[in-house]
């Protein structure tokens, strides 16, 4: 496989070009045209022969666009792209008011092995590159934009496709990086959220590093019995553990935090289960994302019924 010039900042890019023999202000023309989402032949203020040395040794994002689908009723748009390595990995782009929001993928399947979820079905397969949890959201950017060279289509990230983030704590943490770039894309780091199933350590690094994204936490049960039997992430960080590092997080950046809860019929839907969420969360500045299961053939969980969701938001309210 070549390498990725989306996996390389600015000092880096410089570095690499210079081993070609190009001065350092080529590195920004580079990193500038890759952020833009422009092929290498597409970028005209590079020389015929740099474009031909690059072009051997590397690609721009290292991620296409498979296959899309687009939503007759609001526009959603889901994505299948393709690595170099022909593994699929997916993401969906998300129409609001406010702005156009990306879903993407941090790993290629996923080692957590969640009973309600399809991305660990085959366990972790690998790891992506900084470049390419970049790419997607910059081939999106070119596959929504009728011209490349108008202004960006994505304005919100969320890292919630396939994969654990914070299983892939240094490549999420440089892809944060490039993509909130003032040279690059340059989406705020307050745009940007990020799912984690609740490796407690990596919140506790990620907050004292100074990432100011949105944390938003799986948490799907109130309590570890019923946490332990469908995440068993569960058996290393408990819910107490999950919930002091939240409350570590929001006094360290500010930022509110967002639990994601899916009611799963039979399992955590009761308005037994209801109250013991609010008595656990009470007092943390957060935000309860009340999710309907979808269907997983090989996982067999259903979806709570309407009223079980209706009665269960109202306790929370």
């Amino acid at each position: 496989m070549k390498k990725i010039l989306a996996d390389y900042n600015i000092e880096e890019l410089e570095g690499i070009l210079k081993e070609y023999g190009e001065p350092k202000f080529r590195a920004k023309q580079v990193f500038d045209g890759i952020h833009r989402a422009k092929r290498l032949d597409e970028m005209t203020n590079l020389s015929k022969t740099l474009v031909s040395k690059l072009s051997n040794d590397f690609v721009e994002t290292g991620v296409t666009i498979y296959d899309k689908f687009v939503s007759r009723k609001d526009g959603t748009t889901k994505y299948l792209f393709e690595l170099q390595d022909g593994n699929i990995i997916e993401g969906v782009l998300m129409k609001y008011k406010y702005g156009n929001t990306i879903c993407i993928s941090t790993q290629v399947g996923c080692r957590m092995n969640c009973a309600f979820c399809a991305s660990g079905l085959e366990g972790l397969i690998r790891n992506l590159t900084a470049g390419e949890i970049l790419g997607q959201v910059l081939e999106v950017n070119r596959d929504a934009l009728s011209d490349i060279d108008k202004d960006r289509s994505i304005t919100n990230i969320v890292l919630m496709g396939s994969g654990e983030p914070f299983d892939n704590y240094d490549n999420v943490t440089k892809f944060l990086r490039l993509v909130n770039d003032e040279n690059g894309i340059n989406i705020s780091k307050r745009n940007i959220s990020l799912s984690t199933s609740g490796l407690c350590d990596r919140i506790y690094q990620f907050a004292d590093e100074g990432y100011k994204v949105t944390l938003t936490i799986s948490l799907h049960a109130p309590n570890n019995g019923i946490r332990n039997t469908i995440m068993p992430v569960n058996k290393k960080y408990k819910i107490e553990d999950v919930i002091k590092a939240s409350k570590y997080y929001f006094d360290k950046t500010g930022r509110r935090i967002i639990f994601e809860y899916s009611m799963i019929d039979g399992v955590n839907d009761s308005k037994k289960e209801a109250l013991e969420l609010v008595k656990l969360l009470r007092g943390l500045t957060c935000h309860v994302n009340i999710i309907n299961l979808n269907y997983v053939k090989e996982r067999g969980l259903a979806g709570a019924s309407q009223d079980k969701v209706k009665e269960f938001m109202e306790v929370l309210t």
